[in-house]
């Protein structure tokens, strides 16, 4: 099979194209004929080597895919030939990855894809829609009624909590960095947009929520917990799931445990396959009605695999905000 690969962590330019034996099969396993595989930051992580993790010799890079199963291995009882199937929490903890013709993944990690639905769709909802309704509803708590407020509403994990967040019920607010950037996410249905180039982000955040907030999802890397926890009502939780490096300012501890506040931390491959397939459960069915559907900002062939983790970095730890949405590689 033609496939992305890497015999050692490092920069996009470690990554090579070629021919690479089909895996074999083991219990529980399916080979899935790849149509899509989409990126997130993990991959680089992964690939750069800052987050360490058992890999393969060579290992294909790739979370997240959609395509079709051409091949059951023994033991499988959920899927068959020619179901068409997404899924992520591939390419790490030993797991070969989806940027690849071929991949093999077991069972447990895929879902059946809904009718009317894209793959380069389904792959891009994958790590981000299960991340953000993780976020919100197994730690956050989340109910209907309740107010929201997510950073970077324009961005992969942004786009999907305003959506799962309203499809739940709730009131969400949010940021973005350009007029069509903030167009984006009123159209993903957020009740209340901000630039936060130019707008008075704190000030509408309490307009908004003027009892406090129930929820904040941050996305981005250097959380500003003193500006932010006044801001939470009695019993807010603040939701942290970037920023490995980040050494945030704390406000004083009288502000925080007086109003029963939570400051919850989560990385999505933490959870078992159990807990994420009950996130892929409402993702289908909030995707088969349209009301949750992934913002594909650039796609890039298979070949280019390398040139796709290099713009996705440039956008992303390069912060050259080059990007709305989801990096996907198309596979033929």
């Amino acid at each position: 099979m033609q496939a992305a690969y890497y015999h050692t962590t490092g920069p996009a330019s470690v990554i090579q194209y070629g021919d690479l034996p089909d895996q074999p099969l083991q219990a529980g396993e399916v080979r899935v004929r790849v149509r899509a595989s989409a990126l997130n930051p993990i991959d680089l992580y992964i690939r750069s080597g800052t987050v360490a993790m058992p890999l393969n010799t060579p290992q294909i890079p790739g979370s997240d895919l959609s395509g079709v199963v051409m091949e059951v291995g023994p033991g499988v009882t959920r899927l068959k030939v020619g179901d068409r199937v997404w899924g992520s929490n591939q390419g790490l903890k030993g797991r070969q990855g989806t940027a690849c013709e071929n991949a093999v993944v077991h069972e447990d990690w895929l879902y059946l894809s809904p009718a009317g639905i894209s793959d380069p769709q389904m792959a891009s909802l994958a790590l981000t829609g299960i991340t953000a309704h993780l976020g919100l509803f197994n730690r956050g708590q989340l109910q209907a009624g309740e107010s929201v407020y997510v950073s970077g509403g324009s961005g992969g994990v942004g786009t999907m909590v305003i959506q799962l967040a309203k499809a739940a019920g709730a009131r969400v607010a949010t940021t973005a960095g350009s007029p069509e950037k903030m167009a984006l996410c009123k159209e993903l249905g957020a009740d209340l947009v901000m630039n936060y180039n130019s707008d008075d982000v704190l000030g509408g955040l309490k307009a908004f929520a003027p009892e406090g907030l129930n929820l904040w999802f941050e996305t981005q890397r250097e959380p500003d917990f003193v500006n932010a926890l006044p801001l939470l009502a009695l019993n807010g939780r603040f939701i942290v799931m970037a920023g490995r490096t980040a050494v945030p300012t704390f406000p004083s501890l009288g502000s925080f445990y007086t109003r029963n506040l939570s400051i919850l931390g989560f990385a999505m491959f933490n959870f078992s396959a159990e807990l994420q397939r009950q996130a892929a459960d409402d993702i289908i069915r909030w995707a088969s009605t349209r009301q949750l559907r992934a913002i594909i900002g650039k796609s890039f062939p298979l070949t280019q695999a390398a040139a796709a983790h290099q713009f996705l970095e440039d956008a992303t730890l390069g912060g050259s905000r080059s990007l709305t949405g989801k990096v996907v590689l198309e596979v033929d």
